[in-house]
C-alpha cells in the first residue's frame, strides 16, 4: 500500500513524545507486512487508520496513526507513531504468519 503523508502536524508530537522519527515512520508505512486497520478500533472520532509496521531504523514493530485528510482525497495526515507493545507486536507477527496485512 502506498501512503501519501504529510506530517507537519503530528511529527513534533510523536518524536517528543515517543522519540519516534518521521523516518522510521515511514520505513514502517512502507513494510510489505505492514497490518492497517481502518478505521482504527481505538479511534473516538472515526477518521484515522492504525498502521502496525516495522521499522529497520527503529529496529522495532511500530503503532503509526494516520488521520483520513478531508482536503486531498486519499491522502494522510501522520498523527503520531510510537514502538507497538507485547500485545500490538504479536498481532503483528500474526499477520505475517498468515500472510496477510489486513484486519
Amino acid at each position: 500500500m502506498n501512503f501519501e503523508v504529510d506530517w507537519r502536524h503530528g511529527a513534533g508530537h510523536m518524536w517528543a513524545k515517543h522519540r519516534v522519527t518521521i523516518q522510521q515512520a515511514n520505513e514502517a508505512l512502507v513494510d510489505d507486512g505492514l497490518v492497517i486497520a481502518d478505521p482504527d478500533p481505538k479511534s473516538t472520532s472515526g477518521v484515522s487508520a492504525r498502521v502496525l509496521g516495522y521499522s529497520p531504523a527503529a529496529g522495532a514493530v511500530l503503532v503509526v496513526i494516520l488521520v483520513h485528510r478531508t482536503d486531498r482525497p486519499g491522502a494522510w495526515w501522520g498523527a503520531n507513531g510510537w514502538r507497538a507493545n507485547a500485545t500490538d507486536t504479536r498481532t503483528y507477527a500474526e499477520h505475517q504468519d498468515e500472510g496477510t496485512n489486513n484486519d
